[in-house]
């Protein structure tokens, strides 16, 4: 039976269920159909690496203050966080992965690290 092959448009034979003519078509077929979501996941966790990064740096002892200033100035974006954490008081922790800051007095942060975070 001769098919025509979704990704570049060739014909070819074989089983009735074959879509493709080679494994490059398939490939690269389902390469494209997967793009959008692909960047779009990739750019979310380039964003969590780079805060979990900016956090590492502005705490290297485990428990700090910094302004939101100098977070802003590093490129932090408050909008990306892998999990939260409200205490029983309402606080709420915000994390990148195991590094977490809450907002205290007016543009002020602390900076902590989770040492139980389990993956």
């Amino acid at each position: 039976m001769e098919k025509t092959c979704l990704e570049c448009g060739n014909s070819f034979k074989g089983r009735v269920d074959k879509k493709f003519c080679s494994d490059q078509c398939r490939v690269s077929y389902n390469n494209k159909i997967r793009s959008d979501v692909t960047n779009l996941v990739r750019n979310v966790n380039n964003t969590l690496r780079k805060n979990r990064r900016i956090l590492v740096e502005l705490n290297p002892n485990g428990k700090t203050k910094v302004s939101k200033e100098k977070l802003n100035l590093k490129g932090f974006d408050f909008g990306y966080y892998t999990n939260t954490y409200k205490t029983k008081d309402g606080a709420v922790y915000y994390y990148c992965y195991e590094q977490g800051y809450l907002p205290i007095e007016k543009d002020y942060f602390l900076l902590v690290v989770k040492h139980d975070f389990h993956a």
